[in-house]
C-alpha cells in the first residue's frame, strides 16, 4: 500500500473535517529508499513553522506545511487549460543512494534525464534531486569513489544554475547529530522550495481568477464556473489550513452574488441568473453535517442549482470554516441573516414558491443551525451565549406559527380537507430525509413532521419553541422581544378559546409599548385587549379599554364610535338596573387644559364671588350627554393666618387667573425619562407675635406626580381611600353635552368660610360611569379671606418736611365692615400739627380689586380739641382713600431744649451730633390720635416730619471789633426763599447794637446749599459775659406762585459768653543782620508782642491770677509751632510767662527760626493757653456743645482745634475734668482761651524767603 493511503487510513479525522487534501508532492527515483523515509519525513515536516510572505501587500503568516507524497507518474502533472489547483503537484523529488560511478552513469544518469526531459515537457520547474548517503554501503564497496564526486557529476549535469536543487541526506535512519543536521537542513530545503512554489502557483491561479472575474460584464460570462474557479482557491487555502483566507473566498462570493441580485431587482439582470430563478420544488432546509455537500455542488457546477441550493451551499462552506475558526456565534448570526435574506431575494428575483414551503425552509434551517451549534459547544457555552441563538429560535417560533395558521392547526374545527391536501404538498417538498439525520430522534425533519401532523402535536411544538424563546429573551433582557413573541402567543390563545392565558401576555406587552410609548402597537394591543376582557366579562376594564380605543386617533372613525357606543349603551343599562357606579380614569375621556379664574387672583371675600371656567377636551368622536361634572375641593386653614390678609394674597397671587395643563396622551403615562422636574420652594415658619423664625425647610410641590406609579395595566389604577362622594366642598354643574373638542364649563362660587380651597379632583358621571381625574395638576387654589378693618396713614412724598404743608394719604380698608352714614375718624388736636382743610377735598370708594366705585366730596368737622372726618357710605370689603394737608411747626430754639431733663438733653446732643456728621435732616416724631368707628380703641399713628434746615453760628473778631455770623443750611431737595432776616438780643439790652451786612432783599436757597448771615455788636456800656441771641428768617418753597397761608419763620436761638479781646499777639520776623531778605537755611529772628487789652474782668478771676498789693498778674504760656513744616524753630518754643493784667501790658518773646523752603511763607503759629496750678481741682462745666480738655503739659492739635472752634461757651473758669495727679505727680494744667478774647493779628501774615546761592536744588513753597 502507498504510505500515504496507510497513513490516512491510520488517521479518520471526525466528521466536522471537511476535506483530507494536502499539496501533492510526487516522488521518482529509488521507491524502495523513499518508503524507508516517509514516516520520519512526514512527522518531521509539520514540525517547524515557516513563514509565508504573499505578494500585494498582505501580511505575511506562519504556517506548518504538510504534503502528499505521491509515485511521480507523467498524468499527475497538468495538461494545457487545467487549473486545478488541488491535484496539481507542487514539487517534484527524485531520491538515489547511488555510491558506484558505473551504476549512476549506466542507469541513474539516465533515469533522472528521462524525468527531467518530462517536467520540462510540461513546464514544470520546481523539482529537487536527493541524494542519500550511508555509511553502510561505503564499507561494503571499497573501490567507490568518494560520496562528493557523485554529488558532483549530478550538479554538474543537472544543476548547472541551481545548485541548490541538489541536496545530500546522511545517515537518515541513524540517530546521530550528523544526520540531524543534515535532516534540518534538508527540510529548511523542501519547506522553501515548497512555499516559493506556492506563492508563484497561487499567485498565477490568482491572476487568472482576476481576470475571469473582470470578464463578467462580457456576455456569456457564467457565475457559476467563477464559482468554482474560487472555491479552488478557497480549497487551497483550506488545505494549508489558512481557513480565514479561504472564508473570504466565500464571502467575496456571497456579497457578489447578492449584489446582482440587487442590481436584478433595482432593473439591471444578468443572463446568468434566469437559472436561479427556476421554481422551488425542494425546500429541505440547510445541510451542516457535510464538510461538502457535493450533490449541491454538482448542481451549481451542472448550472442546474436554484437560489436555494446555492444559498445552502454556500452558507454551508462558510459555517465549517467558521467552526474550523471556533466561531460557532458568527454562525447563528450569518445565519439569521441569510434566511431573511434569502426571503427577500426570493421576491426580488420573482421566484415561485409555493405556500408554506418557504416557511418549512426557514424552520429547518433554524433548528439544523442550532443543532450544528450544539454538536460542537458544551452547554454551559450554549447557556452563556444564548443572545447569539435566540435570534433563531424566535424566527422558527414564528415560520412555524405561520405553518399552524396555513394548515388549519390553529382553527377552532380543526383542518380540513384543502389544509389536508396543503400539508402533504409541504411534507412531500422535504423529500426523504437525509441518511447522517436518520438516527436521530429530535432531527429538523422530524420535528416539522411531527408538528404539521396533528392539532395537538402543533400546539406541544408550538408552546416549547415559544416558551423557550420568551424565558430566553428575558434572560438577556430583551423585553421588548419577549413581549412581541408572547403578543403572538396570545393570538394563539385567542383562537383556541384561552381569553384567560391570552390576558397576561396582552397585559405585558401594553405596559412595555405604553413605557416606550409605541403608539401604533399600543392601540392593536388594546384591540385585542379588549376583545380578550369582553370574553372573560371583565366589564370595567373592558370600558377603560373601550373609552381608550374611542379616543385613539389611530383608529378609524367608526372603530372609535363603536367604542364609544359601547361605554354608553352600558352607562344607560347600569342606571336602568341601579347598578353599581363604575369609576373610569379622566385622562381617556376628556382632557383638562386650561383653568381659568375671575377674579383673576383667585381672592376673594367672604361673601364675594367667584367662577372657575374649565376647558375640556373631549376625546370621544360624538357628543355625549354628561349627567353632571364635579369639582372636589380641599378646604385648609392656613396656619399662618396673620399672612392671609387681602393686602398678602394680592402681592402673592398670580394676576393672569389662567392655569394651563399639560398635554398628556390618552392611554400614556409619563415614563421615567418624561418626569416633570423637581418644584422646590424653600418653606419658612415665622412666628405670629415677633415674627421671628421657628423652622425652615424645602418642600416639593410636585412630588405625587413624581412618586406616582406607572401604569402597569389597563385596569383604573384608583388609590385606596380617595373619596369621590359628594362632600362638603364640591362644586357642579349639571346637564351639560361635551361636544368633540374643546368645551368650557363653568363653575360660579360664593365665598363662605375664610381659607385656602385646593381643586383636588375632577369627576364627570354619564350614567353611572363615572370619568375621574384623581389629581389636578399643577396645584389649583383659591383663597377667601375675612378681614378687620384698616386705617393706615402715610405720606404722598418721600418725606415730610416740616413748616410747610405736607400731604398725607388716608387709607380706609373697610373689610368686614360696613360703612354707614355718620362714621367719622376722629383726630386728636396738636398744637405743632394743625390740620389744614380744603373745602374741595374728595374721597374716593374702591372695591377689593381696585376698582373706582364712585367719588364724594370729603366732609371735615373741626373743633378745639378733636377733627372729624365724617366717611362716606361704603360696602365691607371696599377702600376709602382720600388726601388731607398737614403742617408741622418746629420749635427748634435752644431754651427749649435747655427746659428739657437731663436725659432728652443728652439725646438731643447725641442727634445733634450725629446729624452734623451725615449732613442729614433732624427728625421729629408727631403723635396723633385717632377714633375709628369700627373699635372702641384708639389708634396711635406717628408721622415723622424733617427740618429742612440746619443753623449754626460763629464770632468772628477784628481786633476789640466783634462779628456774629449765622449759616442758614437747607438739607431737603427742595428750594426755599428766604426773606425776613433778623437778629435780636433776647435781653433786650440798649447798650448794644446788631448791625447787619447783609443786603436786605429776598434770597433763595438752592438744595443742598447754605447761605451766612453777618452782623456786626457794636455797645456803649460794658455788657454781660454772655449774649443770648435769636435768629429769625422768613422762609417759602420756591416753586409755590402765591403762598396764601402764613408760614411761622425759621428760628435758632443761641449764645455767645467771653467774646471781649484781652490779649493782642502779633508775631514779627527779622532777617540775619545786613541780609534785607531770608534766606533758606539761615537762621531769622522771631519776635512775638502779647499785649493786655482791657483791665481786670469777671474773666481773669480764675486760679491762674494773683493778687498782690492790688498788683494783679497771671500765668499765660505761649507755643510757637509750625503745623506745614515751613519753619524750624530752634532753641525753645514753649514758655511760661507772668503777664501784668493791666491795659497796654505788653510782653515780648525772642527766637529763632530757620525758614526750609523759598518763596512766600506763612508766619508759624503762636498760641497763648492760660497755665493753672496744679492744686485746681474745679469741674468743667460741659453742655452739648463744649469739649473735654486734654491733660498733658504740651498743647496737642485737640487744644488747637478747641480753640479754633465757634461754638466753645466759657461760664466761669475752665478746668479739665480729669485728675491732678498724672501717674502720681502733681502736673499744671493749660486751658484755653474763650474765641474773639485772643487776637492774632500776625495770622495770614507772610514773609519772602529767597533761597540760598548755592544750592543745586530749588525748592520754592507757593501758599
Amino acid at each position: 500500500m502507498d504510505p500515504a493511503e496507510e497513513e490516512e487510513g491510520r488517521e479518520k479525522p471526525p466528521v466536522i473535517y471537511t476535506m483530507e487534501n494536502k499539496p501533492i508532492v510526487t516522488c521518482a527515483g529509488d521507491q524502495n529508499l523513499f518508503t524507508s523515509l516517509y514516516p520520519t519525513l512526514s512527522q518531521q515536516l509539520p514540525r517547524e513553522p515557516m513563514e509565508w510572505r504573499r505578494s500585494y501587500g498582505r501580511a505575511p503568516k506562519m504556517i506548518h506545511l504538510e504534503s502528499n507524497f505521491v509515485q511521480f507518474k507523467e498524468e499527475l502533472l497538468p495538461k494545457e487549460g487545467n487549473k486545478a489547483l488541488l491535484t496539481f503537484p507542487f514539487l517534484h523529488i527524485y531520491w538515489t543512494e547511488c555510491c558506484d560511478t558505473e551504476v549512476y552513469k549506466t542507469t541513474v544518469k539516465d533515469d533522472i534525464t528521462k524525468w527531467q526531459n518530462v517536467l520540462k515537457a510540461h513546464s514544470s520547474v520546481d523539482w529537487l534531486i536527493v541524494v542519500v548517503e550511508s555509511d553502510a554501503k561505503k564499507k561494503n564497496k571499497t573501490n567507490i569513489l568518494p560520496r562528493t564526486s557523485i554529488v558532483d557529476k549530478i550538479r554538474n549535469d543537472f544543476c548547472n544554475k541551481q545548485s541548490d536543487r541538489c541536496v545530500v541526506l546522511s545517515d537518515p535512519l541513524k540517530d546521530s547529530s550528523r544526520s540531524q543536521e543534515s535532516w534540518n537542513a534538508f527540510l529548511t530545503k523542501l519547506r522553501t522550495l515548497l512555499l516559493m512554489s506556492f506563492t508563484k502557483n497561487l499567485g498565477k491561479f490568482e491572476d487568472d481568477m482576476r481576470t475571469l472575474r473582470e470578464k463578467r460584464t462580457e456576455p456569456g460570462w457564467s457565475f457559476c464556473e467563477y464559482f468554482m474557479v474560487q472555491e479552488e482557491l478557497a480549497f487551497v487555502f483550506e488545505m494549508l489550513q489558512q481557513f480565514e483566507d479561504a472564508l473570504v473566498q466565500y464571502d467575496e462570493l456571497d456579497a457578489l452574488f447578492s449584489q446582482y441580485v440587487v442590481n436584478f431587482g433595482a432593473g439591471d439582470g444578468a443572463n446568468w441568473l434566469t437559472f436561479f430563478c427556476q421554481p422551488v420544488r425542494s425546500w429541505n432546509g440547510l445541510i451542516l453535517r457535510k464538510p461538502i455537500d457535493m450533490e449541491k455542488r454538482e448542481l451549481i457546477q451542472n448550472q442546474e442549482a436554484t437560489l436555494l441550493d446555492l444559498r445552502s451551499y454556500l452558507f454551508s462552506r462558510q459555517c465549517t470554516l467558521l467552526i474550523f475558526l471556533q466561531r460557532p456565534w458568527e454562525v447563528s448570526q450569518r445565519a439569521l441573516e441569510l434566511l431573511h435574506n434569502c426571503v427577500q431575494e426570493l421576491k426580488l428575483l420573482e421566484v415561485s414558491v409555493p405556500p408554506g414551503a418557504l416557511d418549512c425552509w426557514v424552520f429547518l434551517s433554524c433548528l439544523e443551525v442550532l443543532q450544528r451549534i450544539e454538536g460542537c459547544c458544551d452547554r454551559a457555552q450554549i447557556d452563556a451565549n444564548v443572545s447569539h441563538t435566540v435570534g433563531l429560535w424566535s424566527y422558527a417560533t414564528e415560520k412555524l406559527k405561520s405553518l399552524g395558521y396555513l394548515c388549519g392547526l390553529v382553527s377552532e374545527k380543526g383542518p380540513n380537507s384543502e389544509d389536508l391536501n396543503r400539508t402533504v404538498d409541504l411534507l412531500a417538498g422535504l423529500g426523504a430525509e437525509r441518511p447522517e439525520t436518520a438516527n436521530a430522534s429530535q432531527s429538523p425533519y422530524k420535528k416539522l413532521k411531527e408538528a404539521l401532523s396533528s392539532v395537538e402535536a402543533f400546539e406541544k411544538h408550538y408552546l416549547d419553541l415559544s416558551h423557550a424563546t420568551i424565558e430566553m429573551y428575558t434572560n438577556i433582557g430583551r423585553i421588548r422581544s419577549a413581549k412581541l413573541v408572547g403578543k403572538d402567543l396570545a393570538e394563539f390563545y385567542m383562537r383556541k378559546k384561552g381569553p384567560q392565558k391570552a390576558e397576561v401576555y396582552l397585559q405585558g406587552a401594553l405596559k412595555t409599548y405604553l413605557a416606550e410609548g409605541w403608539a401604533l402597537l399600543v392601540t392593536h394591543t388594546r384591540k385585542q385587549l379588549a376583545e380578550c376582557q369582553k370574553h372573560l366579562g371583565q366589564i370595567e376594564n373592558y370600558l377603560q379599554t373601550s373609552s381608550l380605543l374611542a379616543g385613539d386617533n389611530h383608529l378609524t372613525e367608526d372603530e372609535r364610535k363603536s367604542f364609544c357606543q359601547e361605554i354608553l349603551d352600558f352607562a344607560n343599562q347600569q342606571v336602568e338596573n341601579q347598578g353599581q357606579k363604575v369609576i373610569l380614569p379622566m385622562h381617556s375621556f376628556a382632557q383638562l387644559k386650561t383653568l381659568h379664574f375671575d377674579p383673576p387672583n383667585a381672592v376673594v371675600h367672604v361673601g364675594g364671588k367667584l367662577s372657575i371656567e374649565l376647558t375640556l377636551l373631549s376625546q370621544m368622536p360624538i357628543p355625549v350627554r354628561v349627567d353632571q361634572i364635579a369639582i372636589h375641593v380641599h378646604f385648609s386653614i392656613e396656619k399662618n393666618s396673620y399672612r392671609k390678609t387681602a393686602e398678602w394674597l394680592t402681592k402673592h397671587k398670580t394676576s393672569n387667573g389662567v392655569i394651563s395643563f399639560p398635554n398628556e396622551i390618552a392611554g400614556f403615562p409619563l415614563s421615567r425619562n418624561n418626569l416633570p422636574a423637581l418644584e422646590l420652594y424653600e418653606m419658612y415658619e415665622r412666628s405670629p407675635s415677633d415674627n421671628s423664625l421657628n423652622t425652615a425647610g424645602i418642600i416639593c410641590k410636585n412630588v405625587h406626580m413624581l412618586l406616582r406609579r406607572q401604569e402597569s395595566s389597563s385596569s383604573l389604577d384608583v388609590p385606596s381611600g380617595v373619596t369621590l362622594e359628594d362632600g362638603a366642598h364640591v362644586l357642579k354643574c349639571s346637564n351639560l353635552i361635551l361636544e368633540p373638542g374643546d368645551n368650557k364649563i363653568t363653575f360660579n362660587i360664593q365665598a363662605k368660610e375664610p381659607g385656602t380651597y385646593t381643586l383636588r379632583q375632577l369627576c364627570t358621571s354619564v350614567g353611572k360611569v363615572q370619568f375621574v381625574l384623581l389629581h389636578i395638576y399643577p396645584i389649583v387654589q383659591y383663597d377667601v379671606y375675612s378681614q378687620e378693618p384698616q386705617l393706615k396713614v402715610e405720606p404722598m412724598t418721600d418725606s415730610l418736611l416740616a413748616g410747610i404743608p405736607q400731604k398725607v394719604k388716608f387709607t380706609v380698608t373697610t373689610g368686614h365692615y360696613t360703612m354707614k352714614s355718620g362714621d367719622t375718624l376722629q383726630l386728636s388736636n396738636a398744637d405743632a400739627m394743625p390740620i389744614l382743610y380744603h373745602p374741595e377735598s374728595k374721597a374716593v370708594i374702591y372695591s377689593n380689586t381696585r376698582e373706582k366705585i364712585s367719588e364724594s366730596s370729603l366732609r371735615i368737622q373741626s373743633s378745639e380739641k378733636i377733627t372729624s372726618i365724617i366717611l362716606p357710605v361704603a360696602p365691607v370689603y371696599h377702600v376709602i382713600e382720600f388726601e388731607l394737608e398737614v403742617m408741622y411747626l418746629p420749635s427748634a430754639t435752644e431754651s427749649a431744649v435747655e427746659k428739657e431733663n437731663a436725659v432728652n438733653k443728652e439725646n438731643h446732643r447725641k442727634n445733634k451730633e450725629k446729624q452734623k456728621r451725615d449732613n442729614c435732616m433732624a427728625t421729629v416724631d408727631q403723635k396723633v390720635t385717632i377714633d375709628c368707628p369700627w373699635s372702641i380703641y384708639s389708634t396711635i399713628i406717628a408721622l415723622t416730619f424733617c427740618i429742612p434746615f440746619n443753623a449754626k453760628h460763629s464770632l468772628l473778631s477784628a481786633g476789640k471789633r466783634k462779628y456774629v455770623q449765622v449759616c442758614v443750611q437747607n438739607l431737603s431737595e427742595l428750594c426755599f426763599q428766604l426773606s425776613d432776616y433778623s437778629l435780636k438780643n433776647s435781653a433786650d439790652c440798649r447798650d448794644l447794637q446788631l448791625v447787619p451786612l447783609n443786603p436786605a432783599s429776598q434770597q433763595v436757597i438752592y438744595s443742598k446749599q447754605s447761605i451766612f448771615f453777618v452782623w456786626e455788636l457794636k455797645w456803649t456800656k460794658e455788657l454781660p459775659l454772655s449774649l443770648q441771641c435769636l435768629f429769625s428768617v422768613s422762609f417759602c418753597p420756591a416753586t409755590s406762585e402765591e403762598q396764601s397761608l402764613t408760614l411761622k419763620p425759621f428760628t435758632y436761638e443761641f449764645q455767645v459768653e467771653n467774646f471781649f479781646t484781652l490779649y493782642h499777639v502779633k508775631s514779627e520776623i527779622f532777617p540775619p543782620l545786613g541780609a534785607e531778605y531770608c534766606k533758606t537755611g539761615s537762621l531769622c529772628s522771631l519776635e512775638v508782642s502779647i499785649t493786655r487789652l482791657v483791665d481786670l474782668s469777671e474773666v481773669d478771676r480764675d486760679e491762674a491770677l494773683t493778687e498782690s498789693d492790688g498788683y494783679c498778674t497771671t500765668k499765660l504760656m505761649y507755643e510757637v509751632v509750625d503745623n506745614s513744616s515751613n519753619w524750624a524753630v530752634c532753641g525753645k518754643s514753649s514758655g511760661v510767662i507772668s503777664m501784668p493784667v493791666a491795659p497796654r501790658a505788653t510782653h515780648k518773646v525772642h527766637m529763632e527760626v530757620m525758614p526750609l523752603f523759598a518763596g512766600n511763607l506763612p508766619f508759624p503759629d503762636v498760641r497763648l493757653f492760660k497755665y493753672l496750678p496744679h492744686h485746681s481741682a474745679h469741674s468743667m462745666q460741659l453742655d452739648a456743645d463744649s469739649w473735654i480738655e486734654n491733660d498733658n503739659l504740651s498743647v496737642d492739635k485737640n487744644v488747637d482745634d478747641q480753640a479754633d472752634s465757634s461754638s466753645i461757651r466759657s461760664r466761669g473758669s475752665l478746668h479739665s475734668t480729669a485728675s491732678g495727679e498724672h501717674k502720681g505727680l502733681p502736673m499744671p494744667r493749660l486751658q484755653a482761651f474763650s474765641p474773639g478774647q485772643v487776637f492774632n493779628s500776625s495770622t495770614g501774615m507772610q514773609i519772602l524767603v529767597i533761597p540760598s546761592k548755592d544750592d543745586h536744588v530749588l525748592e520754592v513753597n507757593v501758599t
